[in-house]
């Protein structure tokens, strides 16, 4: 089997979503940190001739290379779950997850954003990212109010799968930059769930709601 190996930043959310897959599916991987903050060696050439949209994660699966969040999510999920279970094959709930692959990739960038600005500082109007951020959150709560009201606790399907993943860190990190989880009772609630998840790893910041 090819040696998996992720060029991460420790306190990157993006890069904890493919923590968290690596684990969950039980795989060896090795890691190649990446100084982003402050180095921004994520824009270095050498980082930039594997990704060169200059962001992070980036994993190598022997010759392969693959960089943008989502897309190494259903890699990973296509390559290394026989089962199916993170990537389901039935058309509705397969639909279902790539809706909030798509949401995670064009409606959470502002709270990744408004997380980088508050916490390490870099340039941004949080306001106006915290704004949007928020307004994604509210899709997401009332999503899973309404799946929850239907005695349904995962994003897309019966039980958890990259849908899940991929939205939970964007979600859970951002009390970083000001939000106030008790807005969101139905994201609170998955929260507790998704917690007990077999492989579930956590990092700072990730609330632990008792």
């Amino acid at each position: 089997m090819s040696t998996l190996t992720l060029y991460n930043y420790e306190l990157d959310d993006s890069s904890y979503r493919v923590r968290l897959l690596l684990s969950m599916l039980g795989l060896d991987y090795e890691t190649f940190a990446v100084d982003m903050v402050p180095g921004n060696e994520q824009n270095s050439p050498t980082m930039l001739a594997m990704n060169p949209l200059g962001s992070l994660p980036i994993l190598k699966d022997g010759d392969l290379i693959f960089y943008g969040t989502e897309a190494i999510l259903a890699y990973l999920a296509r390559a290394y779950d026989a089962s199916g279970t993170w990537l389901p094959g039935d058309a509705a709930i397969f639909g279902s997850v790539m809706q909030w692959l798509n949401f995670s990739a064009s409606a959470l960038p502002a709270a990744i954003e408004a997380r980088k600005v508050a916490l390490f500082g870099l340039p941004g109007d949080l306001d106006s990212l915290k704004a949007s951020a928020r307004r994604a959150f509210r899709i997401m709560d009332d999503h899973m109010t309404l799946r929850q009201i239907d005695g349904m606790e995962w994003f897309a399907g019966t039980g958890p799968t990259i849908a899940d993943v991929t939205v939970f860190p964007i979600f859970a990190l951002s009390r970083d930059f000001g939000i106030d989880h008790d807005e969101f009772p139905a994201l609170r609630r998955w929260i507790r769930r998704f917690r007990t998840i077999k492989g579930f790893k956590t990092m700072p910041g990730i609330p632990d709601y008792h």
